[in-house]
């Protein structure tokens, strides 16, 4: 089952899913947003972008298990 959650995920997300640059944020609702942390220091990315994300330059394959969330 969790497998297939991963799987969702990725899907739904895109590339944001497994990005070493994006962070998750989850509401007081329980939403969870993907935060680009690059546009943090660069105007060209969107802090939240529309997701699934298919390309990006700024795109940089995450360890496992580095994921951070807010």
């Amino acid at each position: 089952m969790a497998e297939d959650d991963a799987r969702d995920e990725r899907l739904r997300a895109g590339l944001c899913a497994h990005c070493r640059n994006a962070s998750t944020v989850t509401s007081s609702r329980s939403v969870t947003f993907y935060l680009c942390r690059l546009s943090l220091t660069d105007p060209r990315y969107p802090k939240y972008p529309t997701l699934p994300v298919r390309t990006c330059d700024g795109y940089t394959a995450a360890e496992p298990g580095e994921r951070v969330t807010l």
